[in-house]
């Protein structure tokens, strides 16, 4: 039976390195903004479902949040913003799953990891996210709010399919049609099961309705989009050739299945 690991501890007098008060600094100030656009979210929630967005203003919004209207306006540039304070640090999450992604793992797969961050957002909270929810459907001026976010997040992944696509394949021209058509496809495929999740109040595994969906857009077009962060030399994940009666699969242990499946497939078509 193996020990369990004894904690590392540095020899007495040695140098330590200290903490970087800078960064240490800009986390702090991250997290008040984002606690300060949450109370003053919840405040314009609240007013809202009340008062009606229309007679609601924002002076009343920074009133019930217990603070100055300037103090509002360094957060929020209207008032139809105030109610969606996370989607600027999820799109920053988004961003750093796309940049610290495997180097092997297809940009689909990672695409799919990266708007996962938006859905634990509102899943964080589905009480919160419900009523929001209700309030987009009702203002239309929240719904345009909406659409807004959603297509920063198509921007980041169009962009980034757009640079990752294998270099064996023959799209050059249509890359940046097939880059948006997919990048697309993912959220739209998240929103469908993200409003689904609202509509039956929050509840179930949101988590599983999201694989399948996402299982749905790999199979769509996951051809055509390759391995991504691997250079021009690097081997496919996965190939399969079929010779007679025989299909041979060669596939890198790390190789995602639909990768694998998407070769043996390809190869039966074209024996």
């Amino acid at each position: 039976m193996s020990q369990p690991a004894k904690s590392a501890r540095a020899p007495r007098g040695a140098a330590t390195e200290p903490p970087d008060p800078e960064s240490t600094g800009s986390r702090r100030a991250a997290a008040q903004r984002l606690t300060m656009r949450r109370k003053l979210a919840a405040a314009a929630m609240e007013l809202f479902a009340t008062k009606g967005y229309e007679a609601t203003t924002v002076d009343e919004i920074a009133a019930t949040a217990g603070v100055a209207r300037r103090t509002f306006f360094r957060h929020f540039r209207s008032k139809e913003e105030a109610i969606f304070p996370d989607h600027d640090d999820t799109l920053v999450r988004a961003a750093g799953v796309l940049e610290a992604a495997p180097p092997h793992e297809n940009p689909l797969d990672t695409v799919c990891r990266g708007i996962k961050e938006v859905m634990r957002m509102y899943a964080a909270s589905p009480a919160v996210s419900v009523e929001r929810y209700r309030l987009t459907r009702e203002v239309p001026a929240l719904r345009e709010r909406e659409i807004a976010s959603v297509a920063r997040y198509e921007r980041l992944f169009t962009r980034y399919l757009l640079g990752h696509f294998d270099e064996s394949t023959t799209h050059h021209d249509d890359d940046p049609l097939l880059a948006e058509v997919a990048a697309s496809a993912v959220v739209t495929a998240h929103n469908h099961v993200l409003r689904r999740w609202l509509r039956g109040g929050g509840k179930g595994d949101v988590e599983a309705q999201l694989d399948h969906a996402f299982a749905i857009v790999r199979e769509t077009f996951g051809t055509g989009i390759g391995a991504g962060r691997a250079g021009a030399g690097e081997p496919p994940a996965a190939r399969a050739r079929a010779h007679g009666e025989v299909l041979v699969t060669v596939a890198r242990t790390d190789a995602p299945l639909g990768d694998v499946m998407r070769a043996i497939e390809k190869a039966l078509t074209n024996n």
